[in-house]
């Protein structure tokens, strides 16, 4: 059966129901529907309800006559498009086809009709109609692709601004602190001058790491090694790389861990960026001295990872694009503290290689954000994995 989205709308208008069910024989096929009408009043409902294709008017009606009912749909924009054939009884005169044209008419058919006719002029018409809505359906492709394109074109041109931004700063500070090195200093001067460089380093070594992950990702390069891995392992292992900015901020962590061993298939070190990315955003965006929560619990078949925050929250219209590669909510930029805007894009890529799924949920600015993680749980060995939730914890 043709799906309805491509079948065309064909609108039948006559008071009398022999001359509808006609009509209906003779049009009658899978890509075309029928839409009968027996006065004009109940033509326009079916206009307001439908794009159709043709309309095939009966001149002679009670109340309102064909040619009123062409005029009214000439006047509407919605329908002013809509080819308009009448059908007459015997002949019509050169008048009565002067009216039927300045009504709007395409053409007319007199009775008795003559099949083939008809059906070949409406074809005529479908062929334009269908013609008519893929120009249409191109255009707006068009449309979206350019939109698509600008957007792209100003995330581009934000994303450089931002890593100018980003870089300048730790290479200013590293030729200063050469500066500063190359001049007669206290060793214990000379070594907090290094440590601070050191500290430079270690930034731009990370966003330049975080620049070839997303590259190496976006172009299927890189490969998990994946092994059987304890999840406590890997929460202990996030939990230690971002406890420095956490304690930094004086936050409160509190870690959640499951009451038994779960064991996944993943990759230990890509599995560990993920949590503790999450972790060191939570950090970022809350308030000095906040609250922020790991917890980690199994759900059938899979594991649920979360982390929570009392943070500045996430606009609802943020919160489908926060994902999306070098996007910043604006309004977080003063928190960014040397951010790309890719982390979570990251996150998000690594948690689909290993076959798991990444969500946001935020009631707004001010109000936190929670992050949740699930990913596919590792049977036991010798274990069908519909049988887990069978097995006794611990």
């Amino acid at each position: 059966m043709m799906p309805a989205s491509e079948r065309v709308h064909v609108l039948l208008v006559d008071d009398l129901p022999a001359n509808l069910l006609a009509l209906e024989a003779l049009l009658k096929r899978e890509d075309v529907v029928l839409l009968k009408a027996g006065s004009g009043e109940e033509a326009l409902e079916l206009l307001l309800r439908h794009d159709v294709a043709l309309a095939l008017l009966d001149v002679q009606m009670p109340e309102m006559d064909g040619f009123e009912l062409a005029e009214i749909m000439r006047g509407s924009e919605r329908t002013r498009h809509v080819p308009i054939i009448f059908v007459t009884a015997g002949s019509s005169d050169t008048q009565r086809r002067f009216r039927g044209y300045e009504a709007g008419a395409v053409d007319f058919i007199a009775k008795p009709i003559e099949p083939h006719v008809l059906r070949s002029k409406a074809d005529i018409f479908f062929d334009l109609y269908r013609q008519r809505r893929q120009i249409a359906a191109q255009r707006d492709e068009l449309v979206a692709s350019a939109a698509a394109l600008r957007e792209a074109d100003r995330t581009k041109d934000q994303f450089l601004a931002v890593l100018a931004h980003e870089l300048r700063n730790p290479v200013a500070a590293l030729m200063s602190g050469l500066d500063l090195l190359g001049r007669k200093r206290e060793p214990e001067e000379a070594d907090m001058i290094r440590a601070q460089m050191e500290r430079m380093l270690f930034h731009l070594a990370r966003l330049v790491e975080d620049l070839l992950d997303v590259s190496r990702i976006s172009e299927g390069k890189v490969s998990l090694k994946t092994a059987r891995i304890e999840l406590g392992e890997i929460l202990r292992s996030a939990v230690e790389a971002s406890r420095h900015n956490i304690d930094a901020a004086g936050h409160h962590l509190a870690v959640e861990e499951p009451d038994g061993p779960v064991w996944l298939e993943a990759d230990y070190t890509r599995l560990s960026q993920v949590v503790a990315n999450l972790l060191n955003n939570a950090a970022k965006y809350t308030p000095a001295g906040g609250a922020i929560g790991l917890s980690a619990r199994l759900d059938g078949a899979e594991v649920e990872i979360r982390v929570t925050d009392n943070g500045v929250g996430i606009p609802t219209e943020m919160q489908a694009q926060i994902f999306e590669i070098f996007t910043q909510v604006e309004t977080h930029l003063g928190r960014a503290q040397g951010g790309l805007g890719i982390g979570l894009a990251l996150v998000r890529r690594l948690v689909a290689l290993h076959g798991g799924t990444i969500a946001v949920a935020s009631e707004g600015p001010g109000h936190g954000s929670t992050f949740t993680v699930r990913l596919p749980v590792a049977p036991r060995p010798g274990v069908a994995i519909d049988q887990i939730l069978a097995i006794p914890k611990g």
